[in-house]
């Protein structure tokens, strides 16, 4: 197997394939992820996004910046309601207030919740995204599950086996990987283990992009701050973008039942240490019976 490794929207990525990778088609990764970062991204003040940010107004999309709000914005629609709000992608100003801002100062000042009523605030269609007020948008929820699965399309004419991991979100196509749980708190050791054939597997952990005193990337849209519940999640799906979503819905009450409609099998793992998984999950747990 072949590794291409390079970084981009703030992490480290690695594209194995049977047989390296063509100019062209590097070519053709570098154009969907500049563009996506270019439309999605709040650390960009250049951002289509970040135009918004001071007044809200309306910005004209692309048909591919299109299709991927209709693909984002409609599944957060359902994490939202699943998880009673607290799954919300206006919580970018949240996530700026604790100090995880477009300089990544990580200074974090008072907790800002995130609008409830955000689904009258922001709006979508074929050609364009209205924000009705300032706010800050953030896709963080599964936005990187969304530029997984773009960048394996774009490589389905690659032979063989082709696996897409953006730093803990990967997708495996035309074959199957066996891949490790890594245990949050000890990252030499896993929880469990399970095979990824032809899907998609997504983790969150909130020992990632943590910072000052219990301070995480995964908050509650209704209060503003970091979760203590859960400590990790992992989910399995056909596409990364909706294992992605159902990784972070997890870690809240109404995410193992979004889950379960979807099709998504899962495992998370709570600040304590108890692990619990879906009852088709098809890996091996080193802790906990199935729920």
């Amino acid at each position: 197997m072949h590794a291409w490794r390079f970084d981009a929207i703030g992490t480290r990525w690695e594209i194995e394939t049977a047989a390296p990778l063509g100019e062209r088609d590097r070519a053709r990764v570098r154009a969907l992820v500049s563009a996506f970062d270019a439309t999605w991204s709040r650390f960009r003040g250049d951002s289509l996004v970040s135009a918004l940010r001071s007044h809200g107004g309306t910005t004209r999309l692309t048909p591919d910046a299109a299709a991927d709000a209709a693909a984002m914005l409609g599944a957060y629609r359902e994490l939202s309601r699943a998880t009673d709000t607290a799954v919300n992608p206006l919580i970018g100003a949240g996530l700026e207030a604790l100090g995880y801002d477009r300089d990544v100062s990580l200074m974090p000042g008072p907790a800002q919740a995130a609008p409830g009523e955000w689904e009258r605030m922001l709006s979508w269609d074929g050609a364009s995204l209205t924000l009705a007020g300032p706010g800050v948008v953030d896709v963080g929820a599964l936005g990187k599950g969304r530029l997984v699965d773009l960048i394996s399309e774009a490589l389905a004419g690659a032979p063989g086996r082709v696996t897409v991991d953006g730093s803990g979100d990967l997708r495996v196509r035309a074959g199957a990987a066996r891949v490790a749980l890594e245990h949050p708190y000890d990252p030499t050791s896993a929880i469990g283990v399970v095979e990824v054939a032809d899907a998609a597997l997504c983790a969150s952990a909130v020992t990632r992009r943590a910072w000052g005193d219990g301070l995480h990337h995964v908050l509650d849209g209704r209060t503003g701050m970091p979760v203590r519940t859960w400590a990790a999640t992992w989910a399995l799906a056909d596409d990364a973008l909706h294992a992605d979503a159902a990784a972070t819905a997890l870690f809240f009450d109404g995410g193992p039942e979004l889950a379960d409609s979807w099709g998504v099998q899962w495992v998370r793992m709570s600040t304590d240490g108890r692990a619990e998984r879906s009852a088709g999950f098809p890996g091996a747990l080193f802790t906990e019976p199935a729920r």
